[in-house]
């Protein structure tokens, strides 16, 4: 099956056994970028074994059938390449970079990686040891550690819960069987989409990869399903005292997942109405809480809201660092802000500024064949295809202020709160 989309240059093909592949064909560099993306990030395991897919992603490049951990290193570096790997909520990921003419031998080198990675024990147990040390290093940084208890709250039954190093009690305990078995069983082609970006054709592409991927077969068994609730809004104040030099802040609200949860097929339509809340909100220099509480009233060192694209409910979340002495104040002003977008409609010039900047924004992330093939390969593996780049920009340039206030009443109003900071500055605020 091949298609082309609404968007030209931008083609979408079906293998056989499943794979989705898509190519932007981008002539105007000698440079072709692959982003291979999996269903499987922290989203599919159980909270024992949080930390499982960044442990697979750090190993997984570490030796093959064929290859060993150097030999793979120097394949790759003597031809200036580059490949990597991650693990996200809501997915795995692959990178590579090469010049067109080494790209088939690259692509195979990635398909090798994918299919039959051996995870050697000796590479585990160091990245088991390297992930332990950056979870501890997390614990030192307040703001790390006040947004780790604001997800915890937030998310009391559901991986997003925790970050993509999982926790320290669950990482000491994974083995390379439990890597193994993971690999097993969530990548097969079926579950995979392959995006590329470059000096390529279509044909050429899809031709590379049904030859190095094409004769992976799909097991009869379904894909598995993650088991978890869904969280359910009930704001509670989360406090941790710590000999700090500042107060750190954190505003959070459970939100709209992109797409609707009730069919899964189409995007939510608070969606956009969010990502552009929080862009006039809290989104650099000329945001609406850096102006007023950073720059008028001098409460804030660090100030800003971020809003991330989740295939379950996600969070809005507003944060700042201020003097202790400042906390009680800080917290009323920073609610009020929020607060008000419920409260106000904000005029049809400053939603246009908001659209302006948040459009341009969108399009400068599309700029590189790297970000071109992340973007696409992205939106299709959350399920919402590679049309949502022209539906996205739409319907941000469609939100009306109405719209913007009925979307800020229904989230915006009552907030997680968590609160790092020096014992005499919380106190007022502390919890069971």
């Amino acid at each position: 099956m091949n298609s082309t989309l609404q968007n030209r240059n931008v083609h979408r093909t079906v293998l056989p056994n499943g794979i989705v592949v898509i190519v932007v064909e981008n002539p105007a560099a000698d440079i072709i970028s692959g982003r291979l993306f999996l269903q499987a990030g922290g989203r599919w395991v159980p909270r024992s074994q949080a930390g499982l897919p960044h442990l697979l992603a750090a190993t997984i490049t570490k030796g093959t059938e064929e290859l060993s951990s150097l030999e793979i290193a120097e394949r790759v570096e003597s031809i200036g390449a580059g490949i990597g790997a991650d693990a996200a909520n809501d997915y795995f990921l692959t990178t590579m970079k090469t010049v067109s003419s080494d790209f088939p031998e690259i692509l195979e080198l990635v398909a090798s990686l994918l299919r039959s990675p051996t995870f050697p024990e000796s590479e585990v147990e160091l990245e088991k040891k390297l992930a332990l040390s950056a979870i501890r290093s997390q614990q030192e940084q307040p703001m790390a550690v006040a947004f780790d208890n604001l997800r915890q709250a937030m998310y009391p039954d559901h991986p997003y819960a925790f970050s993509s190093l999982g926790l320290e009690e669950t990482v000491a305990h994974l083995t390379r069987e439990d890597i193994k078995a993971y690999h097993q069983q969530y990548f097969r082609p079926d579950n995979l989409v392959i995006s590329l970006a470059g000096r390529i054709t279509p044909d050429d592409a899809v031709a590379l990869v049904e030859k190095f991927f094409g004769d992976w077969q799909a097991p009869q068994t379904p894909l598995p399903k993650p088991a978890f609730s869904q969280p359910i809004a009930q704001p509670s104040v989360q406090t941790l005292a710590q000999d700090t030099q500042q107060t750190i802040l954190m505003l959070g609200y459970l939100t709209s997942a992109v797409r609707n949860l009730e069919d899964g097929d189409t995007p939510s339509p608070d969606y956009p109405v969010l990502k552009l809340l929080n862009t006039y909100l809290g989104n650099g220099l000329s945001s609406r809480l850096f102006v007023e509480l950073r720059e008028r009233q001098g409460l804030a060192y660090d100030i800003s809201a971020f809003y991330p694209t989740r295939l379950d409910p996600s969070h809005f979340v507003a944060y700042m660092g201020t003097a202790p002495e400042n906390t009680d104040t800080a917290l009323q002003q920073m609610r009020s802000e929020i607060e008000r977008l419920g409260d106000r409609t904000l005029s049809e010039e400053t939603l246009q500024t908001a659209k302006n900047k948040l459009l341009g924004q969108y399009a400068l992330g599309k700029q590189t064949n790297g970000q071109l093939a992340q973007i696409y390969g992205w939106y299709e593996i959350l399920g919402l295809g590679v049309d949502f780049d022209a539906y996205f920009p739409e319907a941000i340039a469609n939100v009306t202020p109405k719209q913007a206030q009925d979307v800020a009443q229904k989230y915006l109003q009552q907030p997680y709160i968590s609160l790092v900071g020096p014992q005499n500055a919380i106190a007022n605020h502390a919890c069971s």
